[in-house]
């Protein structure tokens, strides 16, 4: 079954739409607690966010930039807010549905249903610091924009998202791009690299590529240090 979190300080609208959403058999997460809802987000990693944006802590709108910017967790707005700037304003920032209170218990559905179906054929992206990558394609998803990586560039960006923090042999990143660890120059594996860190450095993306002694490579966070 899909999981929703409410984002809701309303507690009578938190617990009728909870009450709606699992009458419907989806798991509901409620968010009763509003200092820290972006990492409570994460944690649950829900597949929708049913998001207010008038709330007592945080505003909405930092809350949907937030996850946004570190997840691909689609995210469906229902507020009482209606100024047109408003819904502009979230849309802009990632937001994928925005409707406005009160609303139909079938038109929630309905949206709820639309975004979900959206977000089905999203098993092959792979998710890195503000950015997605499409694991068929190789195309990447940043700054609202969408670019095809050159298919070696594509393998090795897929290995090192798929390991994490862990580093990356070079036999696996040779595995990646050749298949085979036999007779591969190291400056050929060099090369390969050298191209993709160009790339990421184009396109402004926040992880970098660095060597791990005697072990290969990995990628290091924004916000990390060698």
């Amino acid at each position: 079954m899909k999981r929703i979190a409410v984002v809701e300080d309303e507690v009578f609208m938190r617990e009728e739409l909870s009450d709606i959403l699992e009458k419907s058999g989806y798991i509901v997460k409620k968010i009763e607690e509003f200092d820290h809802v972006s990492e409570q987000l994460l944690a649950f990693a829900p597949d929708l966010v049913l998001l207010d944006l008038n709330l007592p802590e945080v505003s909405g709108f930092q809350i949907c930039r937030e996850m946004k910017q570190k997840s691909s967790i689609p995210v469906l707005v229902l507020t009482s807010r209606d100024q047109l700037v408003d819904e502009l304003r979230a849309l802009e920032i990632g937001a994928d549905e925005y409707l406005t209170k009160p609303c139909r218990k079938e038109r929630l559905l309905a949206r709820v249903t639309n975004v979900l179906k959206r977000y089905e054929g999203r098993s092959n992206l792979l998710e890195g610091e503000g950015y997605l990558l499409d694991r068929q394609t190789y195309t990447l998803y940043i700054h609202n924009q969408s670019f095809v990586l050159p298919k070696n560039q594509g393998k090795i960006l897929e290995v090192f998202l798929e390991h994490g923090k862990e580093p990356v042999s070079r036999e696996a990143l040779c595995m990646a791009i050749w298949e085979t660890t036999e007779f591969i120059d190291e400056n050929a594996l060099q090369v390969n690299l050298s191209r993709l860190k160009k790339t990421m450095a184009k396109l402004h993306m926040g992880q970098q590529i660095v060597p791990v002694r005697k072990v290969g490579y990995r990628l290091l966070g924004e916000d990390e240090t060698v």
